[in-house]
């Protein structure tokens, strides 16, 4: 199958013919990682990290669909891609993501043939996420999952799905579409997935109703800094003086900015991707993109130096930053940074529920 993510460059990944060894690669990748963290620029520790993670997904898929042959099933029998979403789709994993995942194959002909496919493509994608917890990737836990056969369908059967979210605007149904939109195809047919993605955008255009509940999905998560620039901390528990980072700094611009980038139309998955095609199309001035590039950065890095909790015998993030982590050297920008993605809040809301003729 072809490889989107483009030039491979970890030969132990590339080469490795069992799980034992591919989970040893990704934690030697990842100690080498870890051990640069403080003097790479963020930006270049994402990217060096989520294409590493991109990699074992890549042999992953390989592996498991040299399972399903030997089991007696053959070769994939239509074009298919293996999609990642959340963190994943956007390329801002941290060390311990789960899986976040879906698969979408070519229509069949005839029901004979959907009924092959379909078998065959569970079952690959059930081997494929039993691999992935194999090496310490544990599965979503809102099932959003290859496995979950509601996420591994035809082209057609995921038209139909997307057509059932936009016909009932429900909360649920509207999380999902946000998920949705952060669909990227790591393996497999490209052309697929961006029909599939074109569908979304497509229907998206009509529902106005739908631009309002993403809305509210949208400013659920407030930014953790206080009316007087201080940072709202963690009172109780283990984390006490800690700070919430994922829900209270990173998830609000990741969904304000996703919100801006899907109703400008924008493909972009990435967060930053999403600034810079913003600042592109005019919807974001120089100043602003460059505060929401910087900021967002900070947020990026600080994921990576987040608390992690053991799980079933793995290893999962929190994403708790310790108190110790908020030294003296760091809470200035950190402030500044958090008063950023309070104005962008502020901005969507504003803006959106203006063309949505809200209050």
């Amino acid at each position: 199958m072809h490889n989107p993510i483009g030039e491979k460059r970890w030969p132990d990944i590339d080469c490795a013919d069992g799980l034992d060894p591919l989970k040893s690669a990704r934690e030697r990748g990842q100690r080498l990682l870890e051990a640069e963290l403080p003097s790479l620029p963020a930006d270049e520790a994402i990217v060096r990290l989520n294409a590493l993670h991109d990699a074992l997904i890549v042999r992953v898929l390989a592996l498991a669909e040299n399972e399903v042959a030997r089991s007696g099933l053959g070769a994939p029998p239509v074009p298919y891609a293996y999609m990642l979403y959340g963190s994943g789709g956007r390329s801002e994993q941290t060390m311990h993501s789960d899986q976040d995942s879906g698969l979408v194959y070519a229509d069949a002909n005839d029901e004979a043939e959907e009924e092959r496919n379909r078998s065959y493509f569970r079952r690959l994608a059930e081997t494929a996420v039993d691999y992935l917890i194999e090496i310490g990737y544990p599965p979503c836990e809102g099932n959003v999952i290859a496995s979950n056969p509601a996420w591994c369908m035809s082209l057609r059967d995921w038209s139909d799905r997307i057509a059932g979210w936009f016909a009932e605007p429900s909360w649920e149904n509207v999380r999902y579409l946000l998920i949705a939109a952060d669909g990227r195809a790591v393996w497999g047919d490209v052309g697929l997935a961006d029909r599939l993605r074109g569908r979304f955008f497509g229907d998206l255009l009509g529902h106005p109703v739908i631009e309002r509940r993403m809305l509210e999905n949208t400013l659920r998560h407030k930014v953790l800094v206080g009316v007087f620039g201080q940072l709202l901390t963690e009172k109780y528990g283990d984390n006490a003086g800690g700070l919430d980072i994922k829900y209270g700094a990173y998830i609000p611009m990741v969904n304000a900015f996703r919100l801006l980038a899907v109703r400008a139309g924008i493909r972009e998955t990435s967060t930053l991707g999403r600034i810079d095609a913003l600042h592109a199309a005019g919807a974001l001035s120089e100043e602003e993109a460059e505060e929401a590039r910087t900021a967002f950065l900070l947020f990026l890095k600080l994921r990576l130096f987040t608390s992690v909790a053991l799980e079933d015998g793995r290893l999962v993030g929190t994403g708790k930053l310790p108190a110790s982590r908020l030294t003296k050297e760091i809470v200035p920008a950190l402030k500044t940074a958090l008063k950023t993605g309070n104005k962008i809040q502020r901005k969507v809301q504003k803006e959106l529920q203006y063309r949505l003729g809200g209050r």
